[in-house]
């Protein structure tokens, strides 16, 4: 299937477990692919017929500036429903949610949750 990806969406928000996350907040870094035909876009060249990723962006910055959680992977789902909701056009999404700054006692890379979703999963 098509897609169209967005990456490396920067974010501050107030998420995770420890009550210094939540008062604090920190950088959250999303990564999206969105699943969708685009044949009728690339034949009629008509934003209708295609999603408005300006207006994806703006959907994923009021979820993750938004109310917090606690875990990244119920981000990356919240984050998965609102584009759902918004944008009927979709059918799968991959979502990719990096907590650069997590608490971890130690060097490492990254920490991110990646989730795969079907349009016909939602109830």
């Amino acid at each position: 299937m098509d897609f169209i990806s967005l990456t490396g969406l920067q974010f501050y928000g107030f998420h995770g477990a420890l009550s210094e996350e939540t008062h604090l907040g920190q950088r959250f870094i999303v990564h999206l692919k969105l699943y969708l035909d685009l044949q009728d876009a690339g034949q009629t060249d008509s934003l209708s017929a295609t999603v408005d990723y300006a207006q994806v962006y703006k959907c994923v910055r009021n979820v993750v500036e938004g109310a917090s959680v606690r875990l990244i992977e119920r981000l990356a789902e919240q984050i998965a429903r609102n584009v759902f909701e918004e944008f009927p056009l979709i059918q799968q999404i991959d979502v990719e949610v990096e907590k650069p700054g997590a608490p971890i006692p130690g060097v490492f890379g990254n920490v991110a949750a990646h989730i795969h979703r079907h349009r016909k999963e939602l109830p």
